[in-house]
């Protein structure tokens, strides 16, 4: 089933959550567990992130040798336990970044062929490693060029013309940065891309983390006076240890409010979660008055925040 059509048969706002796949060469162990874990709050979908090759320098007898990774395979194949074992629609992330055009086609059909319905389409972040162009233009630059290709193989058009190429019919998600895109010059220049890939053919939006509703309520303004109105889900992150009050920042580009930030520094290491988790639990709850359709929680790899924070909201 379709991420949009769950939302619109809804009688009441959904819950989802965001997972990432174990390290390379990982266990299953502890993501089944985890995916146990959140199965008890019936998401009807769940995102899982793809990660591109990246370069990495190790050091060596011979000194430093630059190599290309990927650290976290395995999109795939967890979509596809998801959806078999746990029968939770899955949302695997598709990238621009660390993948041809035709390397994108190619995963598409392998997840069309695998009865998955949703796509998330993100430019992704610089991985430090490109592929060479062939063409001059192999890749999609924009995510809303990987979108326009997405729904291109929904008509049946894929990159070689094909007799009787059969058409996908993907549900395609898009993001939406509620402090901005740190790329970008204003919010209202912002909200313009999410109207290039809304226009190119995404059916919803979740946005990147925020800790400040008052983000999230200006960027929802600005998306219904450039007409954008598909469904906006708010995403969240729950703070849950103080090494966070910076690497949040600085990866993610978004600001941690002062009452959180000097709530979570005055608290014992071992009670930041409490912190957090209480934020949130407020957090949420405003969202949900102010009527948003879905709230997607940022779990990655641990249910222990969102499991204390889901029974106190009653759903």
């Amino acid at each position: 089933m379709k991420v949009i059509e769950h939302i619109e048969a809804a009688t009441e706002p959904l819950i989802s959550f965001e997972i990432i796949p174990p390290q390379r060469g990982g266990r299953l162990d502890s993501l089944l567990g985890l995916i146990e874990d959140l199965a008890q709050f019936n998401p009807p979908f769940v995102d899982i992130t793809s990660h591109a090759a990246e370069v990495i320098y190790e050091e060596t007898a011979t000194g430093l040798q630059k190599r290309i990774k990927r650290k976290r395979p395995g999109t795939m194949g967890i979509c596809a336990l998801i959806q078999n074992k746990y029968n939770i629609d899955a949302v695997p992330h598709v990238l621009c970044e660390g993948f041809t055009r035709q390397e994108t086609e190619d995963y598409l059909i392998e997840l069309h062929y695998l009865g998955i319905d949703n796509v998330l389409a993100v430019r992704g972040d610089d991985s430090g490693y490109q592929k060479p162009l062939e063409h001059g233009r192999s890749r999609n630059f924009h995510a809303s060029n990987l979108i326009a290709q997405i729904a291109d193989m929904n008509k049946g058009v894929f990159l070689e013309e094909l007799l009787d190429a059969y058409p996908t019919d993907f549900c395609i998600g898009s993001a939406a940065y509620p402090e901005k895109h740190f790329e970008a010059p204003n919010l209202a220049a912002d909200v313009g891309w999410v109207k290039a890939k809304v226009d190119a053919g995404a059916s919803y939006v979740v946005t990147q983390m925020f800790f400040d509703n008052a983000h999230f309520y200006r960027l929802v303004e600005e998306c219904r006076r450039q007409e954008v109105t598909v469904p906006i889900i708010p995403g969240l992150k729950t703070l849950t240890s103080k090494r966070q009050l910076k690497s949040i920042p600085s990866t993610f580009h978004c600001e941690i409010p002062v009452a959180l930030a000097d709530a979570a520094s005055a608290a014992p290491d071992d009670q930041v979660r409490d912190v957090g988790v209480a934020w949130a639990v407020e957090q949420t709850r405003d969202l949900l008055d102010h009527g948003v359709p879905a709230v997607h929680f940022y779990v990655m790899g641990n249910s222990r925040a969102v499991g204390a924070i889901i029974p106190q909201l009653g759903m």
